[in-house]
């Protein structure tokens, strides 16, 4: 029997990509950031692609899987790990702000604590336990000593 298809997280950070561009340019709420200061946004978006990026590659340099639902062979605790246990969920979050700054409409930012929570309920909290279960109390350790998000 084959696996169920799952949807991974690049496709909901993509399509509240989506909702936030539609949202600006079919249902633009107040205008809250103009430039310069909406210019801030690119900042945010380059910074939140390197996290994602820096993110992935400690994981590819230790073997271990990228995609939710596997197995993990080891537990990244450096880089931006130290700071954060999803640094690229984090990533995705601080891209995403970024791109409404650049909008600067309200309505596109309205996506953003839906896609943490989607996020957080659907991968997070799963991943959590399978990294309990996987590394126990040196997991347990690091999860006492780094949040969840910043």
């Amino acid at each position: 029997m084959d696996k169920p298809t799952r949807i991974l997280p690049p496709i909901y950070f993509l399509a509240s990509l989506l909702l936030m561009t539609s949202l600006h340019f079919f249902f633009p709420l107040a205008h809250i950031f103009q430039p310069p200061y909406s210019y801030a946004g690119g900042l945010l978006i380059v910074a939140g692609i390197v996290v994602v990026v820096w993110g992935a590659r400690l994981f590819q340099r230790v073997g271990t899987a990228i995609k939710p639902f596997e197995q993990s062979s080891a537990l990244v605790t450096d880089g931006p790990y130290r700071y954060s246990r999803n640094p690229m969920y984090l990533g995705m979050v601080v891209v995403m702000i970024g791109i409404g700054l650049v909008f600067g409409s309200a309505s596109p930012f309205v996506v953003v604590p839906v896609f943490i929570w989607l996020i957080q309920r659907r991968f997070i909290l799963p991943e959590e336990g399978a990294l309990a279960r996987t590394f126990g109390s040196v997991y347990t350790d690091y999860k006492r000593r780094v949040r969840r998000w910043l």
